[in-house]
């Protein structure tokens, strides 16, 4: 085997491990007043967060894992003509120095099949995944179903069962 030959296997591996590494670290979005609601049984529970963008460009929030929940999606929760209604979505863009809420009463995620029963006060860690390749793991503190808000007294409007 020549040398060249040698070498372009350490070249792939470091390639995959430096790919594996950026994909790893979304540091140009930040999570703050994350919690999930629990809901009783096994009823689907609803996670809300606050997505900052301090990149230069817009991203968008594309999907969600969790080991503690066998399903994660994307849902907005909208009125129409009196009629509430919900729907799934494949992406919500953040833009580029802005912020988006994912808050009771519209974007929100469903969180399904719970692994094990989530309780209050528990932290349950979801991992974030954006269009651009970069995941952000962020610690959700699980609330009671009654809740509303994320803690800090910003109110949000009633999500009858999530």
């Amino acid at each position: 085997m020549n040398l060249r030959a040698a070498r372009l296997p350490l070249l792939i591996c470091g390639l995959l491990i430096a790919t594996a590494a950026a994909a790893s670290d979304a540091d140009h979005v930040k999570a703050s007043q994350a919690w999930i609601r629990v809901m009783p049984g096994s009823l689907p529970s609803g996670g809300y967060v606050v997505l900052e963008n301090h990149g230069e460009q817009t991203v968008n929030l594309r999907g969600v894992r969790s080991e503690a929940y066998g399903e994660v999606m994307l849902h907005k929760s909208s009125t129409e003509g009196g009629m509430g209604r919900m729907e799934k979505v494949d992406s919500l863009p953040i833009p580029a120095h802005g912020k988006v809420a994912l808050s009771p009463g519209g974007y929100h995620l469903m969180l399904m099949k719970a692994s094990k029963p989530v309780k209050v006060g528990d932290k349950v860690k979801l991992s974030l995944q954006f269009t651009d390749g970069s995941l952000l793991d962020t610690d959700f503190e699980a609330r009671p179903a009654n809740a509303m808000d994320s803690g800090d007294g910003t109110a949000g409007m009633d999500h009858h069962n999530h």
